[in-house]
């Protein structure tokens, strides 16, 4: 049975999954054209996706179990 805490992981599993192929696309186009809106969003999403994965390997402290 899916429970709220499990579907809460699986949400941000998938955000995680988002913001690092996000992360991932924007430090190629980065590469490929040196534009600073590829550099910021290269790096803000791939600040997200490391915050993401210490929330989700801390789910159960911030949830108090």
């Amino acid at each position: 049975m899916l429970t709220m805490v499990n579907f809460h992981k699986v949400l941000i599993s998938t955000a995680i999954i988002f913001s690092l192929g996000f992360a991932l696309w924007s430090g190629f186009a980065y590469a490929q054209t040196s534009e600073g809106w590829a550099l910021a969003s290269a790096v803000g999403f791939g600040l997200a996706t490391i915050a993401l994965v210490l929330y989700l390997r801390n789910l159960k402290k911030f949830l108090g179990e």
